[in-house]
């Protein structure tokens, strides 16, 4: 293992979900979908991840179930590759090489040895000019297979897979760009080409932007940049065509979905409103929180999902009502308070839904909940200025989080507002606590609190520096209003400047007993208890970007990066240059469970990773092309196991686990361990022996199972050997249909009865049937019961001896307690 470990850079969360069309199983309890470079398999019941299937190189473009096996999935990506899986077993059976960027693929069942295609033409994307081809799938028994051998369907076709849609069974395909629709049938080998009319060429509003196909009719539904819907009829002919609009959207039609059976019509919007079309009447399920951009309808008509901008998954009933919801990291246009990490939850914390801070488990690469922080209505218009969160910091503990929110449109007053939240332990959330006007005259630049232990007894303390040439010192007050009643509130306890420079940075060190905080090109140095300045750094020149102080051993050192592209290490003892660096860094992450730290620079297209401690400037690890592009922000998070990593120049990763967002928003991190790797083992287990729906009769199976299991473990032989799991009837009884079986009254009692253990040992079949007077002393009552047993049944004396070493002996505690089992009234299992 030692030599086969290999650091990796691998996405942990973030991808987008919603980049393409879901796909339900066809029993409806898993939903698939696309993410990143691989693809996740979700519980419906859970909304947990279950399976991630990983081998895509480039990002995937779309997954299909196999129309032939629907416990087989279809996924294709930019990589040119298609590949086949098993993903109930999470087991890759076949990689299909298509050479070509794939932007849909469509497996129809009477094309079982074929697909189509959308391929760019001649392989130039940038033509802009895509084709629709068929591509024959070769049955060969190797598991990479070369499929060359296309043929062109539609030429000048759009790439979204939403506006190509396939009709009934198969026999024609429809596409839709710009103003036409083309129609395309395959047995006829006919096409034909139909525009809105000349009326609306002229504009854009009604330009085609998804289309889909009825399952049953011949009917196309066709939605457009107005808001409009149209269906579509008789286009076997290209005069007698007609079709009729339906208007509910405001704006643009993203995306339309039949049911499975074509009863109805789904369309989705920016209005987050998911509409359904049944007869010429409308029923809405609103408030869905964003853009609904794919709809996508389970096989077995269950279910259906929307797929959202904001980048989530709502899975929905039939009927239109919220089943669940799968939310993956919100993606905001800029992610201003960094990447912060919950001391109580371990969870990123980071902008999410405009107003709000996210709170992501990375474990799970799932969304907690948001916390709202502006409590205001956001308003969905383009080019208009809002409320934005731009700074957040948690204390030591959790107990307090600190959140900055400013607006500020063009050269109007800037309107900035600070508060402090309080860890409430009743509803394990964030409150209100203070709320601070205006806190500094310009942008504040940055928010620290001060390092402290449990242990210690001091009153927490925050610093924020601002653009306005200060740095405020704010201290937690309490107020006594009485024996009991207890106010805290927050309150400017200090204020610093350094020759009315901008204050760029701040924080303090491990032991919270000094403050650094730069002004432009200078350091300073503050006594937390006093704040007296006590030094100043000012080598080589530059504006400070980043600071931070060393852990443990190496707390006396200080670091800071330029923007002349310099690292500069500084020791605090004698108050000199310890060593300098060039080095164009853009983050500065320490680790707070060791020495390391982490400089992330960016110096071409590509950035690299240097791993060092500040008593040694040089780097112990370098990853070079971690990603492409800057990296905005990095952190570490402590590990709740810590990790075994043998190799030396990998073991900083052993307490902590460190992940870095990059411009893309993708949140990366370094692992020697495979995402598949990383579930815990029952996560894995889709496919069980029996999967009995979780009723009351399922709870009564499995601790009859469980009790089994137990008892062939210990090597006992067990009393009763013909348990209910193991009967066919209660198999029978569990799986048949409830309309063909005999009334619940009449099974009930047979039921039961089956459950139950018979009275065939001694120890239960000689306790007395009556029901016994309690006396105050249950130990004396006991023995004399059990000697009046003894005098009623000497005759079963032989038999309880032959019986001795195969049934366990009751305890004086256990026949009390099964006495008064006895006497609780059990007629209430009669009402079933």
């Amino acid at each position: 293992m030692v030599a086969c470990e290999q650091l990796r850079v691998v996405r942990c969360g973030g991808s987008w979900l919603s980049g393409s069309r879901a796909a339900f199983s066809a029993d409806s309890k898993y939903l698939l979908c696309s993410s990143g470079d691989y693809v996740k398999v979700y519980s419906t019941a859970t909304e947990e991840c279950l399976h991630v299937l990983q081998g895509h190189k480039n990002l995937v473009t779309g997954i299909q179930l196999n129309p032939v096996n629907h416990l087989q999935l279809y996924s294709w990506s930019l990589d040119g590759t298609i590949r086949l899986w098993d993903f109930m077993d999470g087991i890759l059976i076949k990689t299909f090489v298509i050479g070509f960027n794939l932007y849909a693929f469509y497996a129809l069942p009477n094309f079982e040895n074929s697909g189509f295609l959308i391929i760019p033409k001649d392989g130039d994307e940038k033509s802009g000019v895509f084709q629709l081809v068929t591509v024959a799938l070769p049955k060969v028994p190797a598991q990479e297979v070369k499929a060359k051998e296309m043929e062109l369907v539609l030429e000048g076709i759009n790439a979204s897979p939403k506006c190509t849609a396939f009709g009934r069974d198969g026999e024609y395909v429809v596409s839709v760009l710009e103003l036409h629709l083309v129609v395309c049938f395959f047995k006829k080998k006919k096409m034909y080409r139909f525009s809105l009319g000349s009326k609306f060429k002229s504009g854009t509003t009604s330009l085609f932007t998804c289309v889909a196909c009825h399952p049953k009719e011949d009917c196309i539904a066709t939605g457009h940049k107005d808001g409009k819907i149209r269906l579509w009829r008789n286009f076997d002919h290209r005069r007698e065509y007609t079709f009729s609009t339906m208007h509910w959207h405001h704006d643009e039609v993203m995306d339309l979905a039949f049911s499975i059976e074509g009863t109805s019509l789904l369309s989705g919007g920016i209005e987050s409103v998911l509409v359904q079309w049944r007869d010429a009447k409308k029923e809405f399920l609103p408030r869905l929180g964003s853009t609904i951009q794919h709809i996508s309808v389970s096989p077995d008509g269950t279910y259906l999902c929307t797929s959202h901008s904001d980048n989530k998954i709502v899975i929905i009933h039939s009927n239109l009502k919220v089943a669940g919801m799968i939310q993956g990291l919100s993606k905001g246009n800029e992610i201003k308070t960094g990447l912060i990490v919950d001391p109580r939850t371990k969870a990123l914390v980071m902008n999410g839904k405009p107003g709000h801070l996210q709170f992501y488990s990375l474990q799970n690469d799932k969304q907690l909940y948001n916390l709202d922080i502006v409590h205001q209505e956001y308003i969905h218009q383009q080019g208009l200025n809002q409320v934005e969160v731009v700074k957040a910091a948690f204390d030591s503990q959790g107990n307090w989080l600190a959140t900055v929110e400013q607006r500020q449109e063009g050269d109007t007053e800037l309107e900035l507002q600070m508060k402090l939240w309080a860890y409430d332990e009743q509803t394990q959330s964030f409150t209100l606590n203070t709320r601070i006007n205006m806190p500094h005259e310009d942008h504040i630049t940055a928010v620290c609190f001060r390092c402290t232990d449990e242990t210690e007894n001091t009153n927490p303390t925050l610093v924020t520096a601002s653009n306005d040439g200060r740095f405020k010192v704010w201290m937690l007050v309490v107020e006594s209003d009485g024996e009991a009643d207890q106010s805290k509130t927050w309150t400017c306890d200090f204020v610093g400047s350094y020759h009315n420079y901008r204050a760029t940075n701040c924080c303090f060190s491990e032991d919270g007993s000094l403050l650094a905080v730069s002004f432009d090109k200078i350091v300073t140095l503050w006594d937390s208890e006093t704040w007296d300045l006590k030094c100043t750094f000012c080598h080589p020149p530059g504006t400070i970007l980043s600071l931070c102080f060393g852990r443990l051993s190496c707390s006396k050192y200080l670091l800071g990066s330029t923007n002349t592209g310099s690292l500069c290490c500084w020791n605090l003892l004698s108050c000199t240059l310890e060593w300098c660096a060039q080095l164009n860094v853009t983050v500065l992450e320490p680790d707070c469970l060791s020495e390391n730290i982490v400089a992330i620079s960016c110096d071409s297209e590509f950035s690299d990773v240097f791993v060092f401690k500040p008593s040694d400037p040089r780097p112990f690890c370098i990853q070079r092309w971690v990603c492409r592009g800057k990296v905005q922000w990095a952190v570490f998070v402590p590990r709740e196991v810590p990790e075994s990593i043998s190799s030396e120049k990998y073991q900083w990763l052993n307490q902590s686990q460190f992940y870095f967002l990059t411009e893309t928003h993708e949140l990366m991190t370094f692992s020697t361990k495979t995402p598949e790797e990383r579930l815990t083992p029952s996560s894995r287990q889709l496919a069980v022996e029996e999967s009995f729906p979780v009723t009351p009769f399922y709870l009564l199976l499995g601790k009859h199972q469980q009790q089994a299991k137990e008892t062939r473990k210990t090597s006992k032989a067990p009393v009763q050997s013909n348990m209910a799991s193991e009967s066919p009837a209660i198999k029978d009884l569990l799986h048949t249909p409830a309309h063909v079986l005999p009334s619940a009254t009449y099974l009930c009692p047979i039921f039961l009865n089956s459950l139950l253990v018979p009275k065939s040992s001694k120890r239960i079949d000689q306790i007395p049937d009556e029901v016994e007077m309690e006396s105050n002393n249950e130990e004396e009552e006991s023995e004399e019961e059990t000697h009046t047993a003894e005098e009623v049944h000497p005759e079963a004396s032989g038999l309880a001896e032959c019986l001795e070493e195969v049934i366990p002996k009751l305890s004086k505690t256990q026949e009390r307690e099964l006495r008064k089992l006895r006497k609780l009234d059990y007629s209430w299992v009669s009402a079933l």
